[in-house]
């Protein structure tokens, strides 16, 4: 399999951001080892980080559109049926991708109420623990201290950076399952590939 890109030119900002790729043969779009029917295959994964990541870097709101450039043109048209499973395996990430983001989301208010109770009860020990105590005394109620907010790094983590680029990559997915195909013969529109510039 052979990406390409195009130079970018300026065009109607409302038209669909164009991802381009190079295929020799329909085969190569797809998962080898995947024994699913061809419309429920899983895309190859050279195949997929590609298409992501060329949508991961437009703006999340602009539409794209994905052109392949095919070699070997099969007897039948293929632009349905691989439309159909570039929409179907997206579609499936975008729901595996959905069940992540809520576990995430559990996981945080779980970590969230584990770390607030241990940090309360750190707290509340520091605070039986005079200032005039022995130095040992001293020393755990400092250690104390640093457990209860370490304990609380694990929420604050999740909270504040994890959830949001899982929550962009599922829209993106969902993005990619609705988004126009279009497979042209390299053979036939090689020409016109040429001139084609990207979105």
């Amino acid at each position: 399999m052979q990406t390409q890109t195009f130079p970018k030119t300026s065009k109607d900002l409302h038209a669909p951001r164009l991802i381009e790729l190079s295929l020799g043969e329909v085969s190569q779009l797809f998962n080898s080892m995947d024994p699913s029917p061809f419309t429920k295959k899983d895309l190859d994964q050279d195949a997929e980080e590609f298409i992501v990541s060329w949508a991961l870097d437009y703006p999340l709101h602009d539409p794209v559109k994905l052109r392949i450039h095919l070699e070997e043109w099969p007897a039948d048209d293929p632009t349905n049926p691989i439309t159909e499973a570039i929409h179907h395996y997206f579609r499936y990430r975008s729901n595996i991708n959905g069940l992540d983001f809520r576990r995430l989301m559990k996981e945080g208010r779980q970590c969230l109420v584990i770390g607030l109770l241990f940090l309360g009860v750190c707290l509340l020990v520091t605070e039986l623990i005079s200032s005039n105590a022995p130095a040992w005394a001293i020393f755990i109620r400092e250690g104390l201290t640093i457990a209860g907010w370490v304990a609380m790094w694990r929420p604050m983590e999740i909270y504040l950076y994890e959830w949001w680029p899982v929550r962009r990559k599922g829209q993106i997915y969902a993005k990619l399952s609705e988004m126009p195909v279009e497979v042209v013969h390299t053979g036939v529109d090689n020409g016109a590939a040429e001139t084609e510039r990207r979105g």
